[in-house]
């Protein structure tokens, strides 16, 4: 997991530089050559406290904070709506701080994560009733929709129905009822992107031709002259103006024409080795709070990639979800790196890496990170079935058996 984000850090800070240096420069502002790659190295620096936050703090620190977390997150989807909130390009997404623009619904995606793990696996005993199963993760789910959606920011959107999916999956939802909420959700996405004007245009011209939009066009049109080698670094037309958000949602594009297929494919072997990585995490979890993380922060971080990918090859509607790691810096780079440390951190926690950091010592790379030992896993005590019976049927709150 190390390795893997550092080579996608690393192959973001030279895409972004090779991005940014063009557009960067403007003789008008005295913005020199260099500013957004500066602003983006300034993230990563952010982002690597960040990470190592996330890597260090003892989980079930992290757990504790889950229902604070999805409290400021929702929190900050409402302020953002307020005049506190700044608006552009007909949305109001982000807050401005310090001249810095910080998006709220990228904290919420980590928030929801660690929140509806942490509720699905304190009513673990409850779950085989469908009720417990859905409530209360799928009702603040959609709460975080509708405060979402008035911004207006279906990529979002999307990206938090992926979560509550996920979450519900790893939590062992039956086949029938996952189905339905699966059709549920594309029923409500698609009604969601016909019924405003330029998401219908979108949508519409991608179903008449998945290169009709001005960006997919000259996507694809990066993608080809790259070939199979590319161009090389930096020799890109891409960044000179001709696709627009280069550095930020099309990036891939980019590293099509500038490294070729061969790069493209090595990006994607990246995406597919945190995917084998993650679900090899999640499985070997004994705790089941690491592995509803560990399984959704993995499949989170995947499909937005595929998502991403997808639309700047011409397979999907262009959605302005960002590459993970490898995109222009910001709020979602801050949030990425989080999900990445919490990922190694859970990595950390698996049986066999437990016994070997216990008995053998953090190593060199623990040493130097100030790394705690990873705990003992030790199953909460539940109470004999007799006397859980007993309670439920004298509690006055509690449903009938």
């Amino acid at each position: 997991m190390l390795a893997l984000t550092g080579i996608l850090v690393l192959v973001g800070v030279v895409m972004v530089l090779s991005a940014s240096s063009v557009s960067s420069y403007d003789p008008r502002t005295g913005g020199g050559q260099y500013d957004l790659f500066g602003k983006h190295i300034t993230y990563l620096v952010l982002g690597g406290v960040v990470f190592w936050l996330g890597l260090r703090l003892p989980l079930r620190r992290i757990r504790a904070m889950a229902s604070k977390a999805m409290a400021v997150a929702l929190g900050m989807l409402v302020l953002v709506l307020t005049p506190l909130g700044s608006a552009g390009g007909g949305a109001q997404r982000w807050f401005v701080v310090a001249g810095q623009s910080v998006q709220p619904i990228e904290f919420a995606k980590l928030a929801l994560v660690l929140w509806g793990a942490h509720v699905l696996v304190a009513k673990e005993h409850l779950l085989h009733r469908w009720r417990h199963l859905l409530v209360p993760v799928v009702p603040v789910t959609l709460l975080m929709f509708a405060l979402v959606m008035a911004q207006p920011n279906l990529s979002g959107t999307i990206t938090l129905g992926v979560i509550m999916l996920g979450l519900l999956w790893f939590a062992g939802i039956p086949g029938r009822l996952f189905a339905a909420l699966v059709s549920g959700a594309a029923a409500g996405f698609a009604v969601l992107a016909v019924t405003t004007d330029y998401r219908l245009v979108r949508v519409l011209t991608f179903l008449s031709d998945a290169s009709g939009s001005y960006q997919s066009t000259q996507a694809l049109y990066a993608l080809a002259d790259g070939g199979v080698f590319g161009r090389g670094l930096g020799r890109g037309s891409a960044n000179w103006g001709y696709l627009p958000g280069v550095e930020n949602d099309f990036i891939f594009a980019l590293v099509g024409e500038e490294l070729g297929f061969v790069g493209c494919v090595a990006v994607i072997a990246l995406y597919a080795g945190v995917a084998i990585v993650g679900t090899r995490i999640a499985r070997r979890a004994l705790d089941p709070w690491i592995r509803l993380v560990a399984g959704t922060l993995t499949l989170l971080v995947v499909v937005q990639a595929a998502i991403n990918i997808g639309y700047v090859v011409g397979l999907l509607p262009v959605t302005g979800v960002t590459l993970p790691l490898i995109s222009y810096g910001g709020s979602s780079l801050l949030v990425t790196l989080a999900m990445f440390g919490i990922l190694a951190n859970c990595a950390r926690n698996e049986p066999e890496a437990v016994a070997a950091l216990r008995h053998h010592g953090p190593g060199r790379f623990g040493w130097l990170l100030r790394l705690p030992a990873p705990p003992t896993y030790a199953p909460r005590a539940r109470a004999p079935i007799g006397e859980r019976r007993r309670v439920a049927t004298t509690a006055p709150s509690s449903p009938r058996r």
